[in-house]
């Protein structure tokens, strides 16, 4: 008999008291959500450790992977960062500040503008993602890479409705 763990006994102790009730997906949900809270402190170590926020670093990873010369208007940031406009114009604002970006010109059209990473902002970007990564992987020792792979096929599939 496998190992068992809290989510078993949360459903057991609910078979108990609702024997009417089906808690199958509990076996799976209740598990994806505990360890959705061991990547967010994975998450948030990797970004401290880096020097940055949350939400910066989505604006700046969003700029890492366009590749050279690491930027994209902000429509483009928009639309990766699933965020309003003016919550894009006060992230850019801040991000200048900190001297993570740079706001220019497009040089194709002179109305539009170019938000570019700066060498710091890459330098803590890259930092960031290399522990990020360093901290999943650890998340996932347990599995198998043929496990690892499985599963990354069963929650694609899952969430393919969601995206």
């Amino acid at each position: 008999m496998p190992p068992r763990d809290e989510v078993d006994r949360i459903v057991d102790a609910w078979l108990r008291e609702r024997p009417d009730l089906d808690f199958d997906p509990l076996h799976v949900l209740s598990r994806v959500g505990r360890l959705s809270k061991h990547v967010d402190r994975a998450k948030r170590a990797a970004f401290t450790a880096s020097e940055l926020e949350s939400w910066e670093f989505d604006v700046l990873s969003a700029l890492r992977r366009a590749g050279e010369p690491y930027q994209l208007s902000p429509k483009a940031l928009l639309q990766q960062t699933l965020v309003s406009s003016g919550t894009m114009t006060n992230r850019i604002d801040r991000l200048v500040e900190l001297g993570l970006v740079e706001r220019g010109t497009d040089p194709n059209d002179g109305r539009g503008i170019l938000v570019t990473m700066t060498p710091l902002g890459q330098q803590r970007v890259d930092n960031a993602i290399s522990l990020l990564v360093q901290e999943e992987a650890s998340l996932l020792e347990a599995l198998t890479a043929t496990e690892q792979e499985r599963l990354a096929g069963l929650l694609r599939k899952l969430s393919l409705d969601f995206d």
